[in-house]
């Protein structure tokens, strides 16, 4: 197999190039030496031992991927593909658990902001960029059903996305479990909740999760929730971007701590 690193060299993307690589044999031997990987494409009907086996690697690394069809790959690569191109990630992911740890031996409240089927790279990015402003320990995103840190995101970040620390989970429910068993409160933000944002308080350890404009926080992630926050709104739209409401709710935070 062919071992290949390549930028995507397509006219919209020039501006924020992805590298590439192409190959079952260079993607395994990727993933064996610790690179992070952003998502995997995988060939429609790929079945090969070799597949078979980077099938296993991906799910053990718990690495996003998804099956497309050849075109797709081909649109990608410019190249000989041999049914699979992974993208590497720009940044490296942190442990969510690491954070935490470390967040607590240094004597801070511990912020973290939890993104829940946010899929807008250019939201993820501006949200990074406030997030870290205000100060916010980490960004937690999913595996599935999330913007991917792309060159377009790290962009419209400004940098902040290489600064700040992301922890990528496989579930978010696993996650909010984890945080609330080390002390957190978990804040849903939404805009059906009863209890208004500027009646909270911040001052609390806290993890701050708000959903996608599409969808908003999943049942079962609502159900975690320690309490359930909103924005108050008087025009006559109901809703904010996400980008936007993300600004204003970290802003409350760091004005409650700092009083």
């Amino acid at each position: 197999m062919s071992y290949f690193f390549a930028k995507n060299n397509r006219k919209k993307t020039t501006t924020h190039q992805q590298s590439l690589i192409f190959g079952s044999r260079a993607v395994m031997e990727t993933i064996l030496a610790g690179r992070t990987i952003e998502k995997i494409f995988l060939q429609r009907a790929l079945k090969t031992p070799l597949a078979k086996e980077l099938y296993d690697l991906i799910c053990k690394y718990e690495i996003p991927f998804s099956y497309v069809p050849t075109e797709k790959l081909s649109r990608l690569s410019h190249g000989n593909h041999q049914g699979v191109v992974a993208i590497i990630s720009p940044i490296a992911f942190a442990p969510l658990e690491v954070i935490i740890q470390n967040t607590f031996e240094k004597g801070k409240i511990p912020l973290i902001l939890i993104l829940d089927g946010v899929t807008d790279v250019h939201n993820l990015g501006a949200i990074a960029r406030t997030a870290l402003c205000m100060g916010v320990d980490a960004l937690v995103i999913p595996s599935h059903r999330s913007a991917s840190v792309s060159g377009a995101a790290m962009k419209t970040s400004a940098g902040a996305l290489s600064m700040l620390p992301v922890c990528r989970v496989a579930s978010l429910k696993v996650a909010l479990q984890y945080l609330q068993e080390s002390g957190l409160a978990i804040f849903a933000c939404h805009e059906k909740a009863s209890q208004e944002l500027y009646t909270s308080d911040l001052r609390l350890p806290a993890a701050i999760i708000l959903g996608g404009e599409d969808s908003g926080i999943a049942v079962e992630h609502l159900n975690l929730a320690t309490y359930q926050i909103k924005i108050p709104i008087r025009g006559p739209i109901a809703s904010l971007n996400v980008s936007v409401a993300t600004g204003m709710i970290l802003y409350e935070v760091l004005r409650q701590r700092l009083l």
